[in-house]
């Protein structure tokens, strides 16, 4: 099959391959979507063959991604966090040498592994009978797949669970899947005890609970201001929360300190049902002014109260009657249980959907080198059955893990998801839309 007109080289052509996978590696990196919001910028004009090989983007967004160009397929790369640390000042001439606070460090280890989209471009009858011209057609196409595989596969670790929604957007299959685990590379872990909370209408939040052996969410536990409301004031008496983001460029971030809470779309809808919902997003516009126009403070779908950033997530991570959520009975333990959505939430007109509140380093992202290409993007495109079908793949190498740590509080290992919480609510799916 000869070139396209319009690339101007062969099918497996090793040089324009990796000006593909560069390209579109560069492309992935610049685009304007929510996950790339989420993460800080990698650093810039640092010298030494070790800072151009290993690059870690800020800790102060809720996405810290490490690029690490000497790795290779299924490597481990380890994060450490400083534990917080207690002590009490030694006034006056009491002795004070030889009484230091120890510091202690933890770690948590991220795995890569590679993922691979392959796309058929037809056969010699294809060119014939069709007035599209495949080839052109196939590299947007297969970017897709990834872009939409890297995005979902850091949401679903933010989440701490996949979800039981079902469409074509979803390239990440459910649990169900005997391939969902290696397809996520990492375990997805369920929410940590002191970070897992439930929309409640009485109260606005509360502590995930158990109603028998069901979630304790009812028809009228939405999402709404209240409960905004109320969790800024759980926020504000947690021990050691989620550390707040510093976009780049935001001249407020010292002085109004802001976490970021992506609410699926029917639970941001309910919250937008406040009748000050107006003066929630103007809030959102002024800080855009004084953060250099970020597009994390802007689009139709942001609000800004309370000391929250609120945005609607690209997809909701959904739960129907009687499908499983997974929880953590114990603070001091990552066993996980199950509990069920509750049959009152009847199939078709409720369902049970995850909001997250993000600070800073919620999910650790490695990319990796492929050995083709020399980054973590790779491309490949090979001619089938003497030359008669082509195919072409795209590739990267990359793993995602959410961080998770013990950390010490009145001398008890509490194991803390570190940059995130999660609040379920009931939502109405009218006209029976799941």
């Amino acid at each position: 099959m000869p070139a396209s007109a319009t690339t101007h080289a062969n099918y497996g052509d090793t040089t324009n391959m990796i000006q593909q996978a560069v390209g579109l590696f560069a492309a992935h990196m610049q685009r304007n979507s929510m996950m790339a919001r989420m993460t800080g910028p990698m650093p810039k004009g640092t010298a030494g063959a070790s800072a151009t090989l290993r690059k870690q983007t800020t800790q102060h967004m809720p996405i810290v991604t490490c690029q690490d160009l000497s790795k290779g397929d299924g490597d481990e790369i380890t994060f450490h966090l400083l534990n917080p640390m207690k002590a009490k000042p030694i006034m006056g001439s009491a002795w004070a040498e030889g009484r230091g606070t120890a510091m202690s460090l933890s770690q948590d280890k991220l795995r890569v592994n590679q993922a691979r989209f392959p796309v058929s471009l037809g056969d010699s009858m294809t060119d014939i009978r069709s007035p599209a011209d495949f080839r052109a057609l196939g590299r947007p196409a297969a970017q897709n797949l990834m872009d939409r595989y890297v995005d979902q596969s850091l949401l679903v670790h933010m989440a701490g669970a996949r979800g039981f929604q079902e469409n074509m957007e979803w390239v990440i299959p459910t649990t169900a899947d005997a391939d969902f685990a290696k397809i996520m590379v990492n375990t997805v872990k369920a929410p940590t005890k002191n970070r897992h909370f439930l929309a409640d209408a009485t109260d606005g939040v509360k502590a995930f609970a158990l109603s028998s052996s069901d979630v304790d969410l009812g028809t009228t536990d939405l999402l709404t201001i209240d409960t905004v409301d109320a969790m800024r004031s759980v926020m504000d008496s947690m021990p050691l929360p989620p550390p707040p983001i510093q976009v780049p460029g935001d001249m407020a971030a010292e002085d109004s300190p802001l976490r970021l809470w992506l609410m699926s779309p029917t639970q941001y809808d309910s919250f937008a049902a406040s009748s000050t919902y107006r003066t929630y997003q103007a809030n959102a516009l002024a800080r855009a002014a004084m953060a250099k126009q970020h597009p994390l403070f802007l689009g139709p779908d942001t609000a800004l109260w309370n000391g929250f950033l609120i945005k609607k997530m690209p997809r909701p991570i959904r739960f129907y009657t009687g499908n499983v959520v997974k929880y953590c009975a114990s603070a001091t333990s990552e066993t996980e249980s199950d509990a069920t959505v509750a049959s009152a939430l009847t199939l078709g007109t409720y369902a049970v959907d995850r909001s997250l509140i993000l600070g800073g380093q919620a999910v650790a992202q490695a990319l990796a080198a492929a050995r083709m290409s020399g980054v973590p993007f790779f491309w490949s495109e090979k001619e089938l059955d003497h030359g008669d079908k082509v195919e072409l793949l795209i590739g990267a190498i990359r793993g995602v893990s959410k961080i998770r740590f013990a950390v010490k509080q009145d001398d008890v290992d509490t194991i803390t998801d570190y940059g995130v919480v999660v609040v379920d609510s009931t939502v109405k799916t009218p006209g029976g839309v799941l």
